[in-house]
């Protein structure tokens, strides 16, 4: 891939569309694009169509998408399907009618099965039940990686998918009614540290096994993507270890630095028991994590207290 690349990003303003944004930019591509929301509604064929066919990019990476946590699924099962289908079909739609060279559709590790066998490989998609909590943002992010795979069989084209593993970093999402376990811990640990380290309430039994992988490391696997043809449709990407929700829990009160105690209410529920993800397939090509989960989380939490002034003006209240 030429450095002048026109590359289009989809989401450019999330948490993963920036971290893409600013790993090519390290890597000296020119060439970047990206439309807000309020540019571009994903959601509207007839206006993405028109962006690609004027814009021509030589590359596409589709990291938009409505995300949100168990709480947010529950409650928004419609949009969680909708929406997300509707921002897929229509970019992988236009770019293959215009003649996009890559594309590159970003999804989540929630497409496999809750039970599915650990470390999880990327065959044992539709190997049986969804996580329920979470089943309608996965099973739209499955139709886009069967429609990517489709795409790949009858036209011989370059769209790869990557399933990344828990994501956290700068930019995410730190309000408590749509944020992920990791960000929202956090945000908990933060504000109770700011009221003379009251006591917090986590969600479920602290038992469910997670991996965690920091953003950066997430837009690098994606930046190896483009500059690499990759001869499957579906790539894992994570860092090959787990922990306890309760080991979370106290890794982050470590480094908020809060007093207090910690609670439990197993009357939530835990979600999947455990999900590690299988990474070898991209880990032989040259692509590894470098960045560990407690550095990752001190980076995470420092982004935080910098930008916590702008965050309450927007959505934490």
């Amino acid at each position: 891939m030429k450095k002048d690349s026109k590359i289009y990003i989809a989401g450019h303003n999330g948490m993963v569309g920036s971290a893409v944004l600013r790993v090519l930019e390290k890597r000296g591509y020119t060439n970047l694009l990206g439309r807000t929301s309020k540019e571009l509604d994903l959601r509207k064929q007839a206006d993405v169509h028109d962006f690609v066919s004027s814009e021509r990019p030589d590359v596409i990476i589709d990291a938009a998408a409505k995300v949100g946590g168990i709480l947010a699924n529950n409650d928004h099962p419609y949009q969680f399907l909708m929406d997300n289908m509707l921002i897929q079909n229509n970019l992988i739609k236009s770019a293959h009618e215009t003649g996009v060279k890559k594309f590159i559709f970003l999804g989540s590790s929630c497409i496999y099965p809750k039970l599915a066998p650990q470390p999880i490989k990327e065959e044992y998609l539709l190997s049986g039940p969804l996580e329920p909590t979470n089943e309608w943002y996965a099973i739209a992010k499955i139709s886009g990686v069967k429609l990517c795979e489709a795409i790949r069989q009858q036209y011989g084209k370059d769209f790869v998918c990557l399933m990344p593993t828990n994501l956290y970093g700068p930019n995410d999402n730190f309000d408590l009614k749509s944020s992920h376990v990791l960000p929202a811990m956090i945000r908990k640990f933060y504000d109770a540290k700011q009221n003379r380290h009251s006591q917090v309430l986590l969600w479920g039994s602290g038992s469910p096994m997670r991996e965690f992988l920091y953003v950066d490391d997430m837009a690098r696997a994606v930046v190896f993507a483009v500059e690499n043809v990759l001869q499957e449709h579906l790539y894992n990407v994570g860092v090959g270890k787990d922990i306890t929700i309760r080991e979370l829990a106290k890794i982050i009160q470590n480094i908020v630095g809060h007093k207090g105690k910690i609670e439990w209410d197993s009357s939530k529920p835990d979600g999947t028991p455990r999900k590690l993800m299988d990474c070898s397939k991209l880990n032989e090509l040259g692509w590894k994590a470098n960045i560990d989960l407690k550095q990752g989380i001190k980076m995470t939490y420092n982004w935080l207290q910098e930008n916590i002034n702008e965050l309450k003006k927007v959505h934490l209240g």
